[in-house]
């Protein structure tokens, strides 16, 4: 069963924002399924099993924005 997860996700404004994120988000194990959208500024992560909070927003973090579950 796939469980998702949302944030908003503050100072993205491109594709390459999306891809920095997407790569972060990518590297936290049980992550299948990611979704970025500058436009919205939102993020969905899915994953098979629970991924906490505190290491997708360390992920954003790292490429360069921040996070906020929804």
């Amino acid at each position: 069963m796939t469980q998702t997860a949302e944030y908003k996700v503050t100072g993205m404004s491109c594709g390459h924002c999306e891809a920095s994120v997407r790569g972060e988000v990518s590297k936290i194990a049980g992550v299948e399924a990611i979704t970025v959208d500058a436009k919205s500024g939102t993020l969905i992560v899915g994953s098979t099993a629970p991924v906490a909070d505190a290491d997708v927003v360390a992920a954003v973090d790292e490429a360069g924005y921040e996070a906020v579950r929804v």
